[in-house]
């Protein structure tokens, strides 16, 4: 018989067991650290989470990333999978309303989640949950051996350093749009110490500056002040944070579609377009 439950007295352990069975024929695989890693960064919280057991044995569940965006407390699925042999069996949507009012009982007003666009039956399932696009993200990824990084000569003016950065306040108007879930400043600052931040200068001003997570080749965020662009800042900044990155692969996942800027910076560095996502809300 199934059982729902949260996810607060399942071990670790026993979730990975689940997870990687249930994740078994996907191209990119977690091991245990970076599934531990990936959950710490997305806020994950048991309590607040949710799966289907039988037998006292996990074949279903749905992480949830607990936290605020734009503003209001909001629910993220950081990860929902079922075990092969239990598919078809509509267990992750039981699993989703089973949640519903323990979410809003925790003052959680939003739930988003992120889904390829090539899966349309699981945009079928949302879409009948009650879940709207509200935006679309690009995924790129490229091999470290064929980037370009070839960039432009940069005035002598601007000087590149690492920094300490934690808040949104003094970059936010760098920005052509907010970063997703996964690429904020509340995520990075779950495992700060994953990431290192580079920051370009002109008279002592931060006017440019990426964040990479060095354990994964994910290239959280970049961008440039608006009156400093054009001049190599975003390739001079990109090719010195790689320099010593041991990880095989850049990824650089949910720039908005709509940013055609990033989408072009991107490719004129061989960083590749590999998919695309939608961005799904529901208000609780």
């Amino acid at each position: 018989m199934i059982e729902i439950h949260s996810l607060a007295n399942t071990s670790f352990d026993h979730l990975f067991l689940t997870f990687q069975e249930a994740f078994k024929d996907y191209e990119i695989q977690l091991d245990k650290e970076q599934l531990r890693v990936m959950l710490l960064r997305r806020g994950f919280d048991p309590e607040l989470s949710f799966g289907a057991s039988e037998d006292g044995r996990l074949v279903s569940f749905t992480c949830n990333g607990i936290g605020f965006f734009k503003g209001k407390r909001t629910a993220y699925d950081t990860g929902t999978g079922t075990m092969s042999n239990y598919r078809g069996q509509g267990l992750a949507t039981r699993v989703f309303e089973y949640s519903l009012p323990f979410l809003q009982k925790a003052g959680i007003k939003n739930y988003l989640l992120e889904v390829l666009q090539h899966n349309s039956k699981a945009i079928s399932v949302y879409e009948k949950l009650g879940f709207q696009v509200t935006r679309e993200f690009n995924y790129f990824t490229q091999e470290l051996g064929k980037l370009n990084l070839d960039g432009a000569q940069v005035d002598k003016a601007y000087q590149t350093r690492e920094l300490a950065l934690d808040r949104e306040d003094s970059v936010k108007d760098f920005w052509d749009f907010e970063p997703s879930w996964q690429n904020n400043f509340a995520s990075i600052n779950r495992h700060a110490g994953d990431f290192q931040t580079l920051g370009a200068f002109h008279n002592s001003t931060l006017v440019a500056y990426c964040i990479l997570e060095r354990n994964s080749g994910d290239l959280t965020q970049i961008a440039v002040d608006k009156s400093h662009r054009r001049k190599g800042l975003a390739s001079r900044l990109l090719s010195e944070i790689l320099r010593d990155l041991s990880y095989p692969e850049l990824k650089v996942i949910n720039t908005e579609v709509a940013c055609t800027s990033m989408t072009k910076f991107l490719e004129s560095r061989s960083i590749k377009l590999r998919g695309r996502q939608y961005e799904m809300m529901k208000s609780l």
